[in-house]
């Protein structure tokens, strides 16, 4: 009795090369196509109203006024949906009443994460706001104009400028 065997192929074995350029070339393609992805989007004056009354999130203007190109009014026109969404996240995290005194009108100091950028918002100092923010954030250290400086988990930065809260949202916070 003779039986006979038949050899399966030989499964191709993955060396830690092979896994390396599998890995990077999943890499440049997720990189690739986040390089093609839109900015974020920007909302208009409108839109974030509705949102913020909708989160009960208050605005006030000195002027009075929503245009822009005032340093006066109190601006959401190019406002990032991301700022908007961080906004009503720290509103309810906190629980505290929020009133913005500032969003993208001109007047603000410039930059890439800067109001007009649509980056920023300016939020009145209340005593359970700068509260939140003291306790719940890292402090760390001095912004260049001596403003304290507080970072959240989320990368978003709070600095209490004395008589309001300058906070750059990188993210929602979600």
């Amino acid at each position: 009795m003779t039986s006979s065997t038949t050899a399966l192929p030989a499964r191709p074995r993955r060396t830690p090369r092979r896994a390396a350029t599998a890995a990077a070339a999943a890499l440049a393609g997720l990189v690739g196509s986040l390089a093609l992805a839109a900015p974020a989007s920007a909302v208009t004056q409108a839109s974030a109203e509705t949102q913020f009354r909708a989160a009960g999130i208050t605005w006030t203007s000195s002027g009075g006024c929503t245009d822009r190109t005032v340093p006066t009014c109190t601006s959401f026109d190019g406002l990032r949906q991301t700022s908007v969404d961080g906004a009503i996240t720290l509103k309810r995290a906190s629980g505290c009443a929020l009133t913005i005194t500032g969003g993208t009108e001109t007047g603000h100091a410039g930059g890439t994460y800067s109001h007009s950028a649509g980056y920023k918002l300016d939020f009145s100092r209340t005593s359970c706001l700068t509260s939140w923010v003291q306790r719940t954030y890292t402090y760390v250290g001095q912004r260049s104009d001596g403003a304290a400086l507080y970072r959240a988990a989320s990368g978003n930065e709070y600095a209490d400028e004395g008589n309001h809260w300058d906070v750059t949202y990188y993210t929602c916070g979600c």
